[in-house]
């Protein structure tokens, strides 16, 4: 299994859009804000020229941004982007294009920028997974490979989809709001799998995956969550002692193989629940269970609310924050 296949069959449980809402022209010395995202957006920022800091005021960390640096933030946490002189910013302006992107600008004199930054939206209840098993943030780089890898890389591959981007961003064009979005969704799934792909992957799911000996068991539990998996199998697929396997997997996401496939199995029931002729009990066959009440015990640990009380609330076309505050 490669991280390909992981990585389709996640995006398969989980949907994910995106869009670009503002493109940033600036000049030194500048500052953006960002407050606390909602449970189901992940930040992004793509660095398209110039360089930023990103500070996080809560851990008080900060690290330096270059060109071709994308950032996403999957815990949405609160940050800061700024140019790094600490002198006062120059008062920015706004324009909204017809594609829906808002344009910022300022007249600074000091070094350049251009930003793009956006945002993904998870469907409820899925964003716990995303942010359960990814990186607080995530920082990946957009080249034009002449390596090893050459232009098939994925860090080659983000370098094209930012410029076509970029190219979109310049101007109102027929369709450029489509396209924008439909750019934003990609670049999601391109630097999960840059990162995955990268020497020292980020901790996680990503971690686990650019695994050379555990990515057959990740590879084996996405393509198909619903079968009756035990330690041992799991273990023989990675070539290793079900001791062994226990503890790499545990040092390097924090929880166990079976903790993460419940998970999935959750996700993919939460999807069953929204389809009005299936039963509770059909889909807990469906996710593997054999045992209706184990699956709502399971359901109502992980999901914080009863499988009916979930199929209610999709049902009844519930707002999309009503539910993510009872799952997060």
């Amino acid at each position: 299994m490669s991280e390909v296949d992981w990585l389709s069959h996640l995006l398969q449980i989980v949907t994910v859009t995106g869009q670009l809402e503002v493109r940033c022209a600036y000049g030194a010395p500048w500052r953006i804000t960002w407050s606390q995202a909602a449970a189901n957006e992940i930040p992004y920022h793509v660095i398209v020229k110039g360089r930023a800091i990103i500070e996080d005021p809560e851990t008080r960390t900060a690290r330096e941004l270059v060109s071709g640096d994308i950032v996403l933030l999957p815990h949405g946490a609160a940050h800061v982007l700024h140019d790094g002189s600490g002198q006062t910013p120059i008062r920015t302006r706004q324009h909204r294009g017809a594609a829906g992107w808002m344009l910022s600008e300022n007249d600074g004199e000091g070094e350049r920028l251009d930003l793009m930054c956006g945002r993904f939206f998870i469907a409820p209840p899925h964003d716990r997974l995303i942010r359960n098993y990814m990186p607080a943030d995530l920082v990946t780089r957009a080249m034009n490979g002449h390596g090893e890898n050459g232009i098939g890389s994925a860090s080659s591959q983000l370098a094209s989809l930012v410029s076509l981007m970029r190219m979109e961003s310049s101007g109102d064009r027929a369709g450029g709001r489509a396209m924008l979005n439909a750019l934003s969704s990609a670049l999601f799934t391109l630097v999960l799998r840059a990162a995955s792909e990268a020497e020292g992957a980020p901790e996680g799911l990503l971690a686990l995956a650019g695994h050379p000996r555990l990515a057959p068991a990740i590879g084996a539990m996405f393509a198909d969550p619903t079968r009756s998996w035990k330690l041992p199998d799991l273990a023989d697929l990675c070539g290793m002692s079900r001791a062994t396997f226990m503890r790499h997997f545990q040092d390097r996401l924090g929880c166990s193989a079976l903790d993460l496939l419940t998970d999935l199995r959750m996700s993919l029931a939460a999807n069953e629940l929204k389809k009005p002729a299936i039963s509770t009990e059909a889909v807990a066959e469906t996710v593997g269970y054999h045992s209706v009440s184990a699956f709502r015990r399971a359901f109502a640990e992980r999901m914080g609310m009863t499988p009916g009380e979930w199929r209610r609330l999709a049902h009844n076309g519930e707002q999309a924050g009503v539910v993510r505050d009872l799952t997060r």
